[in-house]
C-alpha cells in the first residue's frame, strides 16, 4: 500500500503540459524533415528543440510519480525513461518519415507494459505508475530522436547507422562515424537521463515551485543541446552544427537567468524563517 505523500498544488495541469510536450515534441521532430526536402542539414537544430521540450514534460511526470513517496526512485525513473525509449525509437527508425508516430506508439506499448509488471507483478501499487511510465518511455524514445536528429540531421535508420569518410580525395561510407556505430547513443542516452531526472532532485522540497522546475528542466536540456551540437561538427556540416550550437546556447543563457531569478523569489519567501532552536543538552 502506498500513501501520498506530496501533491501538486496550482500551477499548470500535468495533463496540459503532456499535451503540449507531446505536440511540441512532434512537431519540431517533423521540422527537422526539412532537412531532407531542401537537402541541406539547416534544420537540425529542431531535433535539439523537440528534446528540450520532451524533457520539460518528462521531469513533470517524475515529479507526479514520485509525489507518492518514491523519491529515492528519481534516478531510476530517467533511466527507466531512456532505457525503455532506446528500443521504441531504433525499431522506430526503419519506417522513414512516420518513425515519430511509430516510437510514440512502440514506447506507450512498452512503457504500458512495464507499468503493468511493476504494479500487478512487483506489487508496488502507485496508482501514477502505469501512466507515469507509459509517459517516460514516450519522452525517452522522443527525446533519443531529438538527439538524433540534431547530431546527424534526420531520424532515419541508414542515416543513424552510416556515414562518410574522405581517404585520398574518395568518399567511402563508415559505419564507424555514425550515430549509433561511433557510440553517440550512449551519450545521448546519459545527456537525456541526467537531464530529465536532475530538476525534480534539485528543487524538491517545500519551497518546491513547479515553474522553477520545468525551467531548471529547460536549462538542463539546452545544457544537454550544447554537447550534443558539439558532437553534431563531426557528422553534419559545420554550417549546420554552429546554428544548432548558438540556439542551444543562447536557449541556455536564458533558462539560466530565468531559474536564477525564479531562484531568488523563491528563496527570498523563506527570509523570515525561524532558526532551529538549539535543544538542551545537545
Amino acid at each position: 500500500m502506498s500513501v501520498k505523500v506530496e501533491v501538486i498544488e496550482g500551477g499548470v495541469p500535468h495533463n496540459n503540459i503532456l499535451a503540449a510536450g507531446l505536440v511540441s515534441t512532434l512537431v519540431c521532430l517533423y521540422l527537422t524533415y526539412l532537412n531532407v526536402l531542401t537537402n541541406t542539414e539547416l534544420f537540425s537544430f529542431f531535433g535539439g528543440l523537440a528534446m528540450v521540450a520532451a524533457l520539460v514534460w518528462g521531469s513533470h511526470t517524475i515529479k507526479v510519480l514520485c509525489s507518492y513517496g518514491i523519491g529515492t526512485g528519481v534516478p531510476s525513473a530517467g533511466m527507466i525513461a531512456f532505457g525503455s525509449g532506446v528500443i521504441a525509437m531504433l525499431l522506430a527508425t526503419k519506417f522513414g518519415v512516420l518513425a515519430p508516430v511509430v516510437a510514440l506508439v512502440l514506447a506507450a506499448v512498452i512503457g504500458f507494459i512495464l507499468g503493468y509488471i511493476a504494479n500487478n507483478i512487483l506489487n508496488m501499487k502507485i496508482p501514477a505508475m502505469v501512466q507515469a511510465l507509459t509517459e517516460m518511455a514516450v519522452v525517452g524514445a522522443l527525446s533519443l530522436m531529438g538527439f538524433a536528429a540534431l547530431i546527424t540531421g534526420g531520424f532515419t535508420f541508414a542515416g543513424l547507422t552510416t556515414g562518410s569518410v574522405s581517404v585520398m580525395g574518395m568518399t567511402l561510407m563508415t559505419h564507424q562515424q555514425s550515430f549509433i556505430g561511433g557510440g553517440l547513443i550512449a551519450v545521448a542516452f546519459l545527456l537525456g537521463a541526467i537531464a530529465i531526472q536532475h530538476p525534480f532532485n534539485a528543487t524538491l522540497g517545500p519551497g518546491w515551485k513547479q515553474d522553477r522546475m520545468l525551467m531548471l528542466t529547460a536549462e538542463c536540456g539546452f545544457l544537454s543541446m550544447i554537447v550534443a551540437s558539439v558532437m553534431s561538427f563531426a557528422l553534419i556540416s559545420a554550417g549546420s552544427a554552429l546554428i544548432a550550437l548558438l540556439v542551444a546556447i543562447i536557449g541556455w543563457v536564458y533558462t539560466y537567468q530565468q531559474y536564477m531569478e525564479m531562484s531568488k523569489r523563491d528563496a527570498a519567501a523563506w527570509l523570515d524563517a525561524k532558526p532551529i532552536p538549539d535543544v538542551e543538552g545537545h
